[in-house]
C-alpha cells in the first residue's frame, strides 16, 4: 500500500518499471546471480494486511465474499474500459494494435512450447486443476445448468482476454512511439513490466492522472485478494469434507490457512521475490497440464472401466488404451528426438494404425464368437463411447443437459492433446539448445530450480499415491455421480470446468489478459 505514494505526472514507462522493481520489490540490492539478500519488511507487512483482509472476507461464508466481490470486480472492469478507450486514442496505438492482430505466427511452429504455456494460461485464468471449480460447484443448487454456464464462462474468458489485448498492445504502441521505436518487441517490457510500465503512463495522461494511478494500484489489490478467495475456499472445501476437520469451525480453518499462507509469502517478500514467483509460475505449468490430463483421462477412460472389461475383456480394453496413448508417447519421443514434427506425425500414424489393427482383430474374435450379441457397430460403440456416454447420462441427472460432443471431447480429444502439450513443455529448449527444465531462465539451481523441481515431485507424488494407494484418502467424503451429488462437471470448449455460476477473472502475469471465473451467484476476480 505504501506504493500509493509514487504518483507523479508525466512519468515514462522506464521510470514506472524501475520504481516498481527497485523501490517496491527491492531488487536493487540483488547481484547478478539474482540470489536473495534480504527480506523487504514493508512487503511482509503488506502481505499481512492482505491475508488479514482475505480472512475477514472468507471466514464468514460465501454470502459475505459474494457481496464483497461486487465491489472488488466492478472497479477493475470500469478501469479496464477507461484504459482501453484512452490507450486507443493515443499516438502510436495503431502500430501496437496492428502487431497484436498481425503477430508472427511462425512462432507457433518454431517454438511449440508456446501452445503448452497458452493452455496453462487458460488453466490459470479459469482456475482449472486447482480444485477451485469443485469448491464453487458445491455451493450451487442441483438445477443449475452447468453446461450453459460453463459455455458462457469459457467463451467470455476468451473474449474478455481478446479485448484486453487491444488495451495492452495499444499502450505498448504509444510507448514505442514516445521512445521513437517502430517495433514494440524492442521495448524492454515483459511480465509485470507490462502492467507497471504501461498502465501508469497511459492513466497519467488523463486529467488527474495521479488519482487514476492510485485507482490502478487499488484495482490490483482487489484482484489479488479475489484470487486468494478462490484458493482459500478450495482448500477449506476439501478440509471440511475430511474426517479430521469436518467438525472444526470454518473460521478456525480459515485462520490457520491464512496464517500459513502469510508465512509462506516471506519467500516472495525477499528482494528476489519476483524471481521465486517466476520460477514457481513456470514449473507449475507442468503440474497443471498433468493434473488436467489425469482428470480428463479418469473421466473419459477410467470411468466404467470395470464394466467395460467384464463385457469386452482385459485384452481388448487395455490394448486400446495402450495403442491410443502409447502411439502419442512414442510419436513425441521420435518427433522431438529427431527435431522433426513430420517424423513424429508419421510415427503416430504408423504405430496407431498397426495397434488398432491388432485391436480390430481382437474385436473380430468377439463378434465371431457371439454373432447374435454383437455387430461391428454395437461393439465399436461399446469400446469407443459407451462408458463416457454413461458418465454424461449420470452427470445429467444432477447438472442438466450435457451434449454428446462433450463425451467425445473428454475421451478422444482432450486427454491426447494435454499429453502432447505436456511432452512439448518438457521438450522446450533454451537459446543454447539445452532443455529448459532445471535451467529455466538461467536461474541458479539452488534455490530456484530446486524449488521448482520440488513442486513437481511433491505434487506428482501425491497424484501417484492416489492411484497406487487410494485408501490413503479414504477419509475424504466422496459425492460423485450419485443421487445426492453436488458435483457438477462441464467440458464446454475443451475445458474441464466444475462450476455453475459466472464471475470475472483477470490475469496480468504475461499480457494483462482478463478472463472469467465462476463463483456462487456473484462476480469474482482471479489473478494467476
Amino acid at each position: 500500500m505504501y506504493i500509493f505514494g509514487y504518483c507523479e505526472d508525466d512519468i515514462t514507462g522506464t521510470e514506472a518499471t524501475s520504481y516498481f522493481y527497485n523501490n517496491i520489490i527491492g531488487m536493487n540490492t540483488i547481484g547478478e546471480d539474482l540470489l536473495p539478500t534480504r527480506i523487504v519488511w514493508k512487503n511482509v507487512a503488506c502481505s499481512l494486511i492482505v491475508w488479514f483482509c482475505v480472512f475477514l472476507c472468507v471466514a464468514f461464508g460465501v454470502e459475505v465474499t459474494g457481496k464483497i466481490t461486487y465491489v472488488t470486480m466492478g472497479l477493475p472492469i470500469v478501469l479496464l474500459l477507461v484504459f482501453l478507450v484512452r490507450s486507443i486514442t493515443l499516438d502510436g496505438s495503431k502500430n501496437g494494435i496492428d502487431q497484436y492482430i498481425g503477430s508472427n505466427y511462425d512462432i507457433f511452429i518454431e517454438q511449440p512450447e508456446v501452445w503448452s504455456k497458452a493452455a496453462s494460461q487458460i488453466f490459470f485464468s479459469l482456475g482449472i486443476a486447482f480444485g477451485i471449480m469443485t469448491a464453487y460447484g458445491s455451493h450451487c443448487s442441483r438445477d443449475e445448468p452447468a453446461f450453459l454456464n460453463s459455455c458462457v464462462i469459457a467463451v467470455s474468458n476468451s473474449m474478455f482476454s481478446f479485448v484486453s489485448g487491444f488495451a495492452v498492445f495499444a499502450s505498448l504502441g504509444h510507448l514505442a512511439y514516445v521512445e521513437g521505436i517502430n517495433d514494440i518487441s524492442e521495448l524492454n517490457y515483459s511480465g509485470f513490466g507490462l502492467v507497471f510500465g504501461s498502465w501508469p503512463v497511459i492513466l497519467g495522461t488523463l486529467p488527474g492522472g495521479e488519482h487514476w494511478i492510485r485507482m490502478l494500484l487499488l484495482m490490483l489489490f482487489f484482484l489479488g485478494i479475489d484470487s486468494a478467495f478462490s484458493f482459500l475456499e478450495a482448500i477449506v472445501a476439501v478440509l471440511e469434507d475430511t474426517a479430521m476437520f469436518k467438525n472444526v469451525d470454518s473460521k478456525i480453518l480459515c485462520l490457520g490457512l491464512t496464517v500459513s499462507a502469510w508465512m509462506l509469502s516471506f519467500l516472495y517478500a525477499t528482494d528476489a521475490g519476483l524471481v521465486f514467483l517466476d520460477t514457481v509460475d513456470h514449473y507449475i505449468n507442468f503440474i497443471l497440464i498433468l493434473i488436467g490430463f489425469f482428470e480428463t483421462f479418469s473421466a473419459g477412460w477410467v470411468y466404467g472401466i470395470e464394466k467395460q472389461i467384464k463385457i469386452l475383456g482385459n485384452q481388448v480394453v487395455y490394448s486400446y488404451i495402450a495403442v491410443t496413448f502409447g502411439s502419442i508417447i512414442l510419436a513425441c519421443a521420435v518427433g522431438f528426438g529427431s527435431a522433426s514434427i513430420w517424423t513424429g506425425f508419421a510415427t503416430l500414424v504408423s504405430f496407431y494404425s498397426v495397434g488398432m489393427s491388432v485391436v480390430m482383430l481382437q474385436l473380430r474374435k468377439l463378434v465371431s464368437s457371439e454373432v447374435e450379441k454383437w455387430s461391428w457397430k454395437s461393439i465399436a460403440y461399446e469400446l469407443l463411447m459407451k462408458n463416457v456416454v454413461q458418465l454424461r447420462d449420470d452427470l445429467s441427472t444432477s447438472v442438466g443437459h450435457i451434449p454428446l460432443v462433450w463425451a467425445f471431447l473428454i475421451k478422444h480429444i482432450i486427454p491426447p492433446v494435454l499429453l502432447i502439450l505436456f511432452a512439448t513443455l518438457c521438450n522446450a529448449e533454451t537459446d543454447e539448445g539445452e532443455r529448459v527444465f532445471l535451467r529455466y531462465e538461467g536461474y541458479a539451481f539452488v534455490p530456484y530450480q530446486c524449488l521448482g523441481l520440488s513442486i513437481v515431485l511433491v505434487i506428482s507424488g501425491l497424484l501417484l499415491s492416489s492411484v497406487v494407494q487410494p485408501h490413503l484418502y479414504g477419509d475424504i467424503k466422496q459425492s460423485f455421480v450419485t443421487g445426492e451429488a453436488n458435483f457438477s462437471v462441464s467440458h464446454a470448449t475443451g475445458s474441464y470446468i466444475e462450476a455453475t455460476e459466472i464471475g470475472i477473472a483477470e490475469d496480468f502475469e504475461v499480457n494483462s489478459m482478463q478472463s472469467l471465473n465462476p463463483r456462487a451467484s456473484v462476480l469474482n476476480s482471479e489473478i494467476a
